[in-house]
């Protein structure tokens, strides 16, 4: 539950995202739900997905649990 609100109070904002697997991720929060937060990845960052975002943002979304998250930063 501590990651949804860390989540929440970063969201539509820049953030650097570390998990547990220690992938890091750079984007804008555009959403967080109960299980997942939603990150548009900033242009150039090799990433690919076949998660699908209900709001029609498209490819550039991608969506990461947040039983994974191991750190998350403003930048």
């Amino acid at each position: 539950m501590e990651a949804y609100y860390n989540c929440m109070r970063c969201k539509n904002k820049r953030v650097r995202i570390l998990t547990v697997d220690r992938k890091h991720y750079v984007g804008t929060i555009v959403d967080v739900d109960y299980n997942n937060v939603y990150l548009r990845v900033d242009k150039g960052c090799e990433v690919r997905t076949s998660a699908f975002y209900p709001g029609g943002y498209g490819a550039d979304i991608l969506t990461l649990s947040l039983f994974t998250l191991l750190a998350i930063a403003l930048i």
